[in-house]
C-alpha cells in the first residue's frame, strides 16, 4: 500500500455561509509527482489544500490519501502522511524556540527521544537553520520563519508535502533557497502558488482552478501559456 498519492473524487465543499468553494473537483496525483495548483484569488485553492489533511471535510465526494479515505477517524494516520505548510508561517510557529517547534510533531508521534533528535537535526539542516535552532520564532525574518515552518513539517517525514503560496513575501535569495529545498524533496508535492516561474521550475504538471472547478489539468508550460493568453 502506498500513502504517497492523493485522489479527489467529485469533491464539493460549501462554507456555512452558503458559498460553494469546490464544485465537483476530481484528480489523482501519483507517487513522486510535483504538481502546481494555479488560479486567481478566490478560485478555491486554499480550500482544496485544507481537504488534503482533513482540516476541512467535503460536503460531498471523497478525498483519499493512498488507500485511506480522509475521515475524522483516519485523521491521525492522514496527518502522518500529509505535511501541510500554511501561507502564513505564524500559523505554525508557536513554541519558544525553533528547535521546539520542529520537535513538536515528532514528539506527538510518541517517538523515542533519539529519533526525535535525529529528525530535528535533519530537518533543520535541510532548510539551513541549524544555527538558529535556539532562536525564538518571533526574532526571525519572514524568510527564516518560512524555512522554520517547512522544517516543522519535514521533521514529521511526510510522504506528501502540501504548500500554500510558499514564496509569498520572500526576497529573491529566500525564494531561491526555498525552491532548492523543494527540489530536494523526493516525494509527492502539491503547491498552490501565483509564482508561475516557480511552478514552471518545480512542477511538470499543473491543475488550473477557477470558480471551484478544475478547468485544466496538464503540462505546466501549456497551462501557463493559457493563463497568459487569457489575461491579455
Amino acid at each position: 500500500m502506498s500513502h504517497h498519492f492523493i485522489r479527489f473524487t467529485d469533491v464539493h465543499y460549501t462554507y456555512p455561509g452558503g458559498h460553494e468553494a469546490l464544485r465537483g473537483v476530481s484528480f489523482l496525483i501519483t507517487h513522486g509527482e510535483k504538481v502546481a495548483l494555479l488560479g486567481s484569488n478566490g478560485a478555491g485553492k486554499s480550500t482544496l489544500l485544507l481537504h488534503t489533511d482533513g482540516l476541512l471535510m467535503p460536503t460531498s465526494g471523497e478525498v483519499n490519501v493512498g488507500d485511506v479515505p480522509v475521515t475524522k477517524k483516519t485523521l491521525p494516520l492522514i496527518r502522518q502522511s500529509v505535511g501541510m505548510v500554511f501561507q502564513n508561517p505564524d500559523d505554525q510557529l508557536f513554541m519558544p524556540s525553533v528547535e521546539e517547534d520542529v520537535a513538536f510533531g515528532p514528539a506527538n508521534m510518541n517517538l523515542p527521544r533519539e529519533e526525535i533528535e535525529r529528525r530535528v537535526d535533519e530537518a533543520l539542516r535541510a532548510v539551513g537553520m541549524e544555527k538558529l535552532r535556539h532562536r525564538s520564532p518571533m526574532q526571525l525574518s519572514g524568510g527564516q520563519k518560512r524555512r522554520a515552518a517547512i522544517a516543522s513539517v519535514l521533521s514529521m517525514e511526510p510522504s506528501i508535502l502540501v504548500m500554500d503560496e510558499p514564496t509569498s513575501d520572500l526576497d529573491l535569495a529566500g525564494r531561491r533557497a526555498l525552491i532548492d529545498i523543494l527540489k530536494g524533496f523526493s516525494h509527492t508535492c502539491l503547491i498552490a502558488t501565483h509564482d508561475l516561474d516557480m511552478a514552471r521550475e518545480l512542477c511538470p504538471r499543473s491543475l488550473l482552478l477557477s470558480g471551484g472547478r478544475i478547468i485544466a489539468d496538464g503540462s505546466t508550460e501549456e497551462i501557463i501559456r493559457r493563463i497568459k493568453t487569457d489575461s491579455e
